[in-house]
């Protein structure tokens, strides 16, 4: 982009994770100020040819994300469950009109 940014491994390692975990490499350069095409490479470079330790981090990750994906999924029908009993109990309930409110 238009000034030089210093690039520390640290910059690099984050910017590859975060462009993992939301799956979209130019957010995350528009964010730290970088190159789409520069971060793009390097995700691509970390999937490829990433060292053993890179590999089990992405693993672990990627097994985190399984887990609260298989609970959100869940969760998501536990509350289709609930919302469709109070329909059924707001169906069976009987209607008051308007002049019985007080």
């Amino acid at each position: 982009m238009g000034e030089s940014k210093t690039i520390t491994p640290e910059l690099k390692a984050q910017c590859i994770q975060e462009a993992l975990d939301i799956r979209n490499a130019a957010a995350v350069a528009r964010r730290h100020g970088l190159s789409v095409r520069l971060v793009q490479k390097w995700v691509q470079t970390a999937t490829k040819h990433g060292t053993p330790e890179e590999a089990r981090a992405l693993k672990k990750a990627l097994q985190q994300a399984t887990t609260e994906n298989h609970q959100l999924k869940q969760l998501l029908g536990e509350k289709d469950l609930e919302i469709a009993i109070l329909h059924d109990l707001l169906k069976k309930a009987p209607r008051a009109s308007l002049t019985d409110v007080k």
